[in-house]
C-alpha cells in the first residue's frame, strides 16, 4: 500500500540536537518502510489501515490543579490505586502529577515525565532512550552453530510502527532507580486522550540499576473516540540483580487503533516481572519481548485479555535467550465474545551458547461466541542441546456443565459467565501482587460480560 510520506513538519519541536537527529532518521525509516501485509509472517492475521497522510496530532492540554478536573474515569482509577507517585498524560500533555517522596528523591530515584527528563537529566535520557526499542526491528536472529541455519532476521516492515513511535513521539514517562535502592510503592502512570479522529505517540522509559528495584504501572484508558491512534514504545532496562515488575492497563475506547512494542534487555541474575491486560480499543498489537542477556536472569511473562463486540486483539511474544542458565514463563490467558478475534504468535528463541535454558510458554482462550475467532502460533527455536523448554495452546468453549450448573442455583447468565471468566483468569491474576490492580481488572471483566 502507497503511502503519502510523512514530513518533519510533524516531529516534536525542541529538544537536543542529537534527538533531533534521531528523530529525523526515524522518520526517514519510516517513509522508506511498507505497512505490514499477511504476507510478513508476524503480522499474518492482522492488518492495519492507516491514511497517515490524514493523521494529526492529538491537541495540546493545559495543566490543572485539583483532581477534580480530571477524566471521571482516572479520578476513579486514582481512588483505589496504591501508587506511590503518579502521572496523569492527556494525550501529549503532562496535566496532573504528584511529586516522589523526599527519601526516595534523597536516594538518587527520579520519576518524571520524558520532556522534563531531557531537560533534567539529558545524559541519562540520551543513555538509554532508544537503546532498547530502537527505530528498526531489532534483528532476533538466534545465534546458531556454524554450518545451520539460523532463524531468518525480521521482516523490514515489522519495525514501521517502532520507526513512527521514535520519530513522533511526544512525551512519556521516565523512571531511573540507582544501584541498590529498593521503591516499595509502585509509581504509575495515567494516559488518556480525548479528541477523536488524532493520534497520540508515547514512550516509556524504566530503567533500574544494578540490584534494585522497582513496580510500575501503566494505564490507558479513554472514551470512545472513532478513528484514534495511540502508538506507542515502552523500553525497560534491568541491570544485573535489579528486579522490575512492569504492568500495563489498555482500556482504551471503542474507535482506537493501539500499536505497542515493549521490550526488556534483563542483565545477570535479573528479574523481569511484566503483566499486560488488554480490554479497551477496537484494534490493538501488542508485542511483548525479553531479551535475556544476563547468565542466570529471570522473566515472567504474563497476559489476559477479553475482547468482545467487533475487537480485534493481537498479542505477538519473543522470549530470547542469549545466555546460558536463564529462566523465562510465558503464561497468556485470553477470552473471546461476539464477533471478535484474538491472535497470538509466541516464540521461544534459544542461542547456541545458552544451556541450561529453562523456558515454558503456555496460551489458553476461552471462547464465549461461537462467532469469534482465535488464531494461536506457538513456536520454538532451539541451538542449544541442554535446555528444557515447552510450548503450549489450548481453546475451548465454556463448559456447559459448569454454566448449568451456576443457573440451577439461581445465578443469572450474565453474573455465572462473569465467575466463569473471573476462575479461568485467576492463574494469572494470583501471580499479580498488586490488590488494586486485580480488583480493578475484575472490574472491567464484570462490566464486559453485563454483571457490573
Amino acid at each position: 500500500m502507497t503511502q503519502t510520506p510523512f514530513t518533519t513538519e510533524l516531529l516534536a519541536a525542541g529538544g537536543p540536537d542529537w534527538l533531533t537527529t534521531k528523530r529525523r532518521e526515524s522518520l526517514e525509516l519510516f517513509n522508506t518502510l511498507e505497512v505490514p501485509h499477511e504476507g510478513v509472517e508476524a503480522w499474518k492475521y492482522t492488518q492495519v489501515e492507516i491514511d497517515f497522510s490524514k493523521l494529526h496530532p492529538h491537541g495540546k492540554r493545559e495543566t490543572v490543579t485539583d483532581v477534580s478536573a480530571l477524566p471521571q474515569s482516572v479520578q476513579e482509577r486514582l481512588t483505589g490505586t496504591d501508587v506511590g507517585a503518579f502521572l496523569v498524560l492527556d494525550g501529549p500533555d503532562v496535566v496532573y502529577r504528584t511529586e516522589l517522596p523526599a527519601e526516595l528523591s534523597a536516594k538518587g530515584v527520579i520519576f518524571t515525565d520524558l520532556k522534563t527528563a531531557l531537560e533534567q537529566y539529558p545524559d541519562k535520557v540520551q543513555q538509554y532512550l532508544y537503546s532498547v526499542v530502537p527505530a528498526e526491528v531489532p534483528d532476533d536472529t538466534t545465534i546458531a552453530a556454524p554450518g545451520t541455519t539460523p532463524s531468518k532476521s525480521p521482516d523490514p516492515s515489522e519495525g514501521k510502527f517502532s520507526a513512527l513511535a521514535a520519530a513522533l513521539w511526544t512525551n512519556g514517562a521516565f523512571v531511573y532507580v540507582p544501584r541498590g535502592v529498593e521503591v516499595e510503592l509502585p509509581l504509575g502512570s495515567f494516559r488518556v486522550m480525548s479528541e477523536a479522529g488524532t493520534y497520540t505517540a508515547t514512550r516509556t522509559l524504566v530503567v533500574a540499576e544494578a540490584n534494585s528495584s522497582v513496580t510500575f504501572i501503566d494505564e490507558q484508558d479513554s472514551e470512545d473516540l472513532p478513528g484514534t491512534y495511540a502508538i506507542g514504545a515502552v523500553e525497560l532496562v534491568v541491570k544485573d540483580g535489579a528486579r522490575l515488575r512492569y504492568v500495563s492497563i489498555q482500556n482504551w475506547g471503542k474507535g482506537v487503533t493501539h500499536i505497542q512494542r515493549q521490550r526488556g534487555d534483563v542483565g545477570k541474575d535479573a528479574t523481569l516481572n511484566s503483566l499486560v491486560v488488554t480490554m479497551g480499543s477496537t484494534l490493538s498489537r501488542t508485542e511483548m519481548q525479553s531479551y535475556l542477556r544476563g547468565q542466570g536472569s529471570d522473566s515472567e511473562m504474563l497476559a489476559l485479555y477479553f475482547a468482545n463486540e467487533d475487537q480485534h486483539f493481537d498479542h505477538y511474544t519473543l522470549q530470547h535467550h542469549a545466555a546460558a542458565n536463564a529462566h523465562s514463563d510465558l503464561l497468556y490467558k485470553g477470552v473471546s465474545d461476539d464477533q471478535s478475534v484474538g491472535v497470538f504468535s509466541g516464540m521461544i528463541k534459544v542461542d547456541l551458547n545458552a544451556q541450561k535454558t529453562d523456558a515454558y510458554q503456555k496460551h489458553r482462550t476461552l471462547m464465549l461466541s461461537s462467532e469469534a475467532h482465535n488464531f494461536s502460533v506457538p513456536q520454538l527455536e532451539i541451538n542449544a542441546n541442554d535446555v528444557r523448554c515447552s510450548h503450549g495452546s489450548t481453546t475451548g468453549p465454556v463448559d456447559q456443565e459448569q454454566l448449568f450448573f451456576l443457573r440451577s442455583r439461581g445465578i443469572s447468565r450474565e453474573q455465572a459467565e462473569k465467575m466463569l471468566v473471573t476462575a479461568f483468569l485467576e492463574d494469572v491474576l494470583t501471580r499479580v501482587p498488586l490488590k488494586s490492580v486485580v480488583a480493578y481488572i475484575e472490574g472491567i471483566i464484570a462490566k464486559k460480560v453485563g454483571a457490573a
